[in-house]
């Protein structure tokens, strides 16, 4: 039971710390796998589904929402396309890539693959420092 809770608080978390809201989804992973690093396969699906679900709600807001998205994510996600949302995992710049891919309309497909790339690429990044 406590493992499987602890596995829906960092899918929780990851959710919400891809979105414009605050969370500590790092934080969150190395406990559990400091804990039991034998949950670590575990650990990183819940964090990389959670967070890739978060990064592509934002790209939902900007694709029905008119919202307002600064120049320059708009002329960088234009010159390189989706694979820029490799980078969706930085602080407060992937929230604005994944806003901006919705509102430029780019293909959801391959935002959810380079999204989901780059968030598993950092949280297994920083499980194998720590386990």
């Amino acid at each position: 039971m406590i493992e499987s809770t602890s596995l829906a608080a960092l899918f929780a978390s990851s959710f919400l710390s891809a979105t414009l809201l605050p969370g500590g989804s790092e934080a969150v992973l190395a406990l559990i796998l400091l804990a039991d690093s034998a949950r670590l396969w575990p650990a990183l699906a819940a964090a990389t589904v959670g967070n890739t679900l978060g990064g592509m709600t934002s790209y939902a807001i900007g694709c029905v929402l008119p919202v307002r998205v600064g120049l320059r994510p708009l002329q960088w996600l234009q010159r390189h396309g989706a694979p820029a949302l490799l980078l969706s995992w930085v602080p407060i710049v992937g929230d604005a890539l994944c806003v901006a891919a919705g509102w430029l309309r780019l293909n959801p497909w391959w935002i959810l693959l380079f999204i989901a790339v780059g968030k598993f690429a950092r949280y297994w990044l920083l499980a194998t420092l720590l386990v």
